[in-house]
């Protein structure tokens, strides 16, 4: 591994000493190949700083327009590990990096893909961590084009959030999401999301600036409504 590293940082320093030249395909090929070969052990090793260095590489790498299989799985695995993915020892979890996950969620927004958004819905739907939830949430509504089932999934995972650890940064972030499938959609006419955006209107859980939110949503919802006669 040690090898590796050293073989890309001198590609890279010799790139950056002769910037005006343009690296061969091969040259690229080989940069391309070695920086995978990294993302892929660093991703999975067992050190939480291995891994924020497999973020680093995902991260130039979406930069620069690549959406490569290597890439996606990569960020699948991190954001995934210690919830879904567990790994114990003496029954304690030993994988367990909230701040890998949200990093990993928020690189899953970036790339955009639908298997982004597959991973995306895994995790709001198995994580517990309000951090990790609402990036995971903020990158869905960047990617868009929430389906009904998919609000709907979101509008589960407020209440769960409610009823167990309530929290504002999760629920604002659920609601750019709902709002903004109301202006794609002309409305939303799922019963359990406007009974949620309801809940959260009038719960003492949440700030003002969150409860103004949910009321100024249910009075654009009702104007879609009366639109549709």
């Amino acid at each position: 591994m040690l090898a590796l590293f050293a073989a890309l940082a001198s590609m890279l320093a010799a790139q950056s000493f002769n910037g005006e030249a343009e690296m061969t395909v091969e040259q690229s090929y080989l940069q391309e190949s070695v920086e995978l070969t990294i993302i892929r052990e660093q991703s999975r090793s067992n050190s939480r700083e291995a891994k924020m260095t497999a973020l680093e590489y995902i991260t130039a790498a979406i930069n620069r327009g690549s959406k490569s299989d290597e890439i996606r799985a990569s960020l699948e695995y991190l954001a995934l590990e210690g919830v879904v993915n567990i790994a114990r020892e003496n029954g304690r979890v030993t994988n367990n990096f909230p701040d890998i996950r949200k990093q990993a969620a928020a690189a899953l927004g970036n790339l955009g893909t639908p298997e982004a958004k597959a991973t995306l819905l895994k995790m709001i739907g198995a994580d517990n961590d309000p951090q990790v939830i609402a990036e995971a949430l903020k990158s869905l509504c960047l990617i868009g084009n929430n389906d009904d089932n998919e609000i709907s999934l979101i509008a589960r995972t407020v209440s769960r959030f409610h009823n167990l650890n309530p929290d504002n940064m999760v629920v604002l972030s659920a609601l750019d999401i709902f709002e903004k499938t109301a202006a794609a959609n002309n409305g939303i006419r799922d019963r359990f999301v406007i009974e949620t955006i309801t809940l959260v209107s009038e719960s003492r859980y949440y700030v003002s600036t969150v409860r103004n939110r949910a009321k100024l949503l249910l009075d654009d919802l009702r104007k879609y409504r009366l639109t549709q006669g």
